[in-house]
């Protein structure tokens, strides 16, 4: 079997120490550090109300009888396409070396590397409908059950640290809830599964899983054996993950809103975000570094609050601490994201864990400076140090920043670009039809790996959706609306790109930590002059 992300990424480790004998700078690793809100838990009631009782008017109790499973028939529409069904044909795990499907892939992306910065991640010679590269990862999440496939027995171990069980079956879905999750999270996660059956009716295949609403992932490799078959991993769904832990990332629940921070849905806030964009040139900004978030969660966040500027030193950046039971009594005045893109480089700090801030940050215009990130999103891995956002150092952060600021001031052009390719990146290629596309092929290939037939459990309830999106507070029906599914597509899900070759997924993974060392280096010099090329 290849071997897992975390081996690449250590192999490639080792492989630049023996290249930069000379020494070089190093990021420590960061502090357990989300929520942008940042929200502290227990300000609003731990627990949704609606999935805490689930009231018959919501969802109505299973009633045991027999279920027919229809089964999907794709028809392949380009017979002649050689290379297409090359592609198709090779097998979503195997070992099977990808060099020559990879070789026009692998110039347009050393391409955008070296002389666009700004160019698209989803371009790919397959298909003209092809999904974005971050995509990729979806192979990579579910590597833990290529060799073993998912049996009941492992589900049942997932069940410990799970909030619910979500089972889909003939495109009805049914709970089991087992934890109250903080605010809305569960609420608004199963609604964007509703959302996704209804924009793909009868396309979803059977199946059954366990819902993780927390902030850190909870399966640890380490238990598992790094997770390379030796063990049984237990499948478990989650907003982020880690290099050490094996929870399978899925789109968190504030692509359809966020009620009790009164952030809007991602189809709604995306567009408010482009106009803040144009409201403020990038010429026009500020020329500092500005963060704006709840310091209590996290001793990094903490950390950045010192590089407020002072009497003796001006670090550079414009760093706020939010009170969000403030926020929630004054309207929210102060938190509007779409009014916060001012500046010429915006700060990315985990909080908890990962934050859902970062596709904010990101999409802002502005170069978003960001730490070495234990956490990671569905997305977030694709991202490329100097070309989407700059690195920054996490143990001397305010050093760090002040000299990323003044490089930016001193090179504003590419300071620029590179805030203008991670903004393209997240306005253009995530949205929410690639958020629902991606959703629709993460558990397409998860239930692939199946090997029994998934059941509604005896307590589960089916979920109404019709009466769903009428339950709740004011604002969490608003939102339930606002990003409610009109209607079927007309078109089909984008196609998948193929799993990375591991050669193409090392060389990815040292291209990273190599442009890291080089930005940390020149830090280090405190040379300005020099121009980063990615």
């Amino acid at each position: 079997m290849a071997a897992s992300k975390a081996d690449y990424e250590a192999v490639a480790h080792e492989e630049l120490q023996k290249e930069e004998e000379e020494g070089g700078g190093g990021g420590g690793e960061q502090e357990e550090s989300v929520d942008e809100g940042g929200v502290e838990h227990g300000f609003w009631s731990h627990g949704s109300k609606l999935l805490s009782d689930f009231p018959e008017s919501v969802g109505r109790q299973f009633k045991r009888g027999a279920s027919t499973t229809v089964p999907l028939f794709f028809v392949l529409l380009f017979i002649g396409a050689f290379f297409f069904i090359r592609w198709f044909d090779v097998s979503l795990f195997s070992g099977t070396s990808l060099e020559k499907a990879f070789s026009t892939f692998q110039t347009t992306e050393e391409n955008c590397t070296k002389e666009n910065i700004t160019c698209s991640t989803k371009q790919h010679p397959l298909s003209g409908n092809a999904c974005p590269d971050y995509f990729r990862w979806i192979y990579e999440d579910l590597r833990p059950w290529a060799e073993t496939g998912i049996t009941q027995e492992m589900m049942e171990a997932a069940k410990d640290p799970a909030f619910f069980r979500l089972v889909i079956l003939d495109g009805k879905v049914y709970m089991e809830k087992y934890k109250g999750a903080f605010q809305t999270r569960d609420v608004f996660t199963i609604w964007g599964i509703l959302q996704l059956l209804k924009l793909y009716p009868g396309k979803v295949p059977d199946l059954e899983l366990m819902f993780e609403c927390g902030d850190r992932p909870r399966i640890k490799a380490s238990d598992y054996g790094g997770g390379k078959g030796k063990k049984k991993v237990p499948p478990l769904f989650h907003y982020c993950a880690s290099d050490d832990t094996l929870d399978i990332v899925f789109p968190d629940w504030s692509f359809w809103g966020w009620p009790e921070i009164n952030i809007k849905p991602w189809n709604s806030l995306r567009k408010e975000l482009e106009e803040g964009n144009n409201r403020t040139k990038w010429v026009d900004r500020e020329p500092y570094a500005y963060w704006k978030g709840n310091i209590r969660t996290s001793g990094n966040r903490q950390a950045l609050f010192k590089c407020r500027p002072s009497n003796n030193h001006d670090w550079n950046a414009r760093v706020y601490d939010l009170d969000w039971g403030r926020e929630s009594h004054e309207g929210f005045k102060d938190s509007n994201l779409a009014s916060q893109c001012t500046h010429k480089y915006k700060i990315y700090m985990e909080g908890i864990a990962w934050s859902v801030s970062e596709k904010y940050i990101l999409a802002c215009d502005s170069m978003s400076l960001v730490p070495k990130s234990r956490y990671y999103d569905f997305f977030t891995r694709s991202l490329q140090p100097t070309i989407h956002y700059w690195p920054i150092q996490q143990n001397d952060i305010c050093r760090s920043v002040k000299y990323a600021v003044d490089w930016g001031n001193k090179h504003p052009q590419k300071a620029q670009k590179i805030g203008k390719a991670a903004s393209n990146f997240v306005l253009e290629e995530l949205k929410m039809n690639y958020v629902y596309d991606y959703m629709f092929h993460l558990l397409s290939e998860y239930a692939k790996l199946f090997k029994y037939k998934p059941t509604v459990p005896p307590g589960a309830i089916e979920i109404v959706p019709e009466t769903m999106a009428n339950t709740g507070g004011d604002l969490e029906k608003i939102y339930k609306n606002e990003s409610s599914v009109k209607g079927p597509a007309t078109t089909s899900p984008c196609t998948m790109p193929p799993p990375y070759d591991p050669k193409a997924l090392k060389a990815f993974l040292k291209r990273k930590d190599k442009v890291t060392r080089k930005v940390e280096k020149l830090e280090a010099s405190g040379n300005l002059n020099k121009d980063i090329s990615p």
